[in-house]
């Protein structure tokens, strides 16, 4: 079975507001199995435009991935970060050849 992966794109406004966030995040991702692969990091923007930091979280499969975000957990962790940062994610399943 495919894994299952968040790939976001973020740019913080409020670095203290987000704090909130990636406290409140921690009990989905457990609850989850969620796996940081990526997480900031340097970049070089290749080609195109792009956010200030990166993150891959891997899943155990793409269903996890989908609950995970729909989780109250999570959804309560979207709350705290209210305006504190833009984010574009996607989830996507992973290539099982």
């Amino acid at each position: 079975m495919a894994k299952g992966y968040w790939i976001a794109h973020v740019t913080v406004h409020d670095p203290e507001r987000y704090k909130r966030y990636q406290a409140a995040n921690a009990a989905a991702f457990s609850k989850y199995n969620g796996q940081f692969l990526v997480r900031a990091g340097q970049s070089e923007m290749m080609i195109g435009s792009m956010k200030d930091r990166h993150v891959i979280i891997e899943f155990p499969d793409y269903q996890a991935a989908l609950d995970c975000y729909r989780s109250p957990e999570y959804q309560f962790a979207i709350e705290e970060r209210g305006e504190a940062a833009d984010v574009d994610l996607v989830v996507v399943e992973g290539y099982d050849g």
